[in-house]
């Protein structure tokens, strides 16, 4: 006869001697001590880290009081861990001639983590164009990612109770427009030579938007049009480039011809303020 007794699995020695509250310390987040070595940058990250002034201060305060706030970390599969938030911390660090900074490591999946990425960079006001806009890219993506998924019940519950789009959702939190949202994330088109352009402000923003509709062949014969006429694209120079090259005639003669307008129309201005100023009353 077969015995009816169930097996009993017993408590291990650790959990019959635990308490509650050793328990619940086990599960908090510990700030630890990490070899910068050991730190890399997280996989995209678009935010640029300059050893500028502000760079030097942060430097200069970690030497004589170390790192105040700690950096956010997670495994890295490859070794180490890959940095979430405090690239730039990281960065002071290396400058103030430290081995170690408090960093918390937390196990998370790649949307969470750039989430997390780019909220703690969207703070400051002198944010580039460029790095608001591949911020917004990534942000964006990871949010929609979240949504397609059902094993995430946070994400089930705030999208039942908002019903709203991602894109409206990252409106609000940045406080901007969707078009403004879509608009920058449209910058992310641009080749590299011609986004810097923007965040050097030798192109502005509406114009560089209409640009980046051009095919990247087209964008790089843009740059020689642009050294040979030693003019950047207004707004209506750059809505006309667009149409030439959606309809498919835009050439690089074609671009020389309209980087060429503005320049001839201030030479004319002038030639004719010499004209009036000349002629006898």
């Amino acid at each position: 006869m077969k015995s009816s007794a169930k097996k009993v699995e017993l408590a291990s020695v650790d959990d019959l001697f635990s308490t509650e509250e050793s328990r619940a310390d086990a599960g908090r987040e510990k700030v630890v001590e990490i070899s910068l070595s050991e730190l890399h940058p997280f996989k995209g990250h678009p935010f640029k880290v300059k050893d500028d002034d502000a760079m030097m201060e942060t430097a200069d305060s970690i030497r004589q009081y170390g790192v105040l706030v700690p950096a956010i970390a997670r495994p890295d599969p490859e070794g180490g861990y890959e940095l979430v938030a405090g690239h730039r911390r990281h960065r002071a660090s290396e400058l103030a001639e430290k081995e170690t900074m408090p960093v918390i490591v937390r196990d998370l999946d790649d949307d969470a983590a750039t989430i997390i990425m780019v909220d703690s960079n969207l703070q400051p006001e002198s944010l580039l164009p460029s790095e608001r806009a591949f911020a917004y890219k990534m942000k964006l993506e990871a949010m929609k990612h979240q949504g397609e998924r059902t094993d995430l019940t946070c994400s089930q519950v705030g999208n039942k109770s908002a019903g709203r789009k991602s894109s409206e959702m990252l409106a609000e939190q940045v406080g901007q427009s969707k078009n403004q949202i879509f608009r920058y994330i449209r910058l992310t088109e641009l080749i590299p030579e011609l986004l810097n352009m923007v965040d050097e402000k030798k192109i502005a923003l509406n114009p560089a938007y209409e640009l980046s509709f051009l095919k990247k062949e087209e964008q790089t014969q843009l740059l020689d049009a642009m050294d040979s006429e030693q003019a950047t694209p207004s707004l209506s120079q750059a809505q006309r480039l667009k149409k030439f090259s959606q309809e498919g005639h835009l050439s690089i003669d074609v671009m020389r011809a309209i980087m060429g307008e503005e320049k001839k129309s201030d030479l004319d201005k002038v030639m004719s303020w010499w004209w009036i100023r000349s002629t006898p009353a």
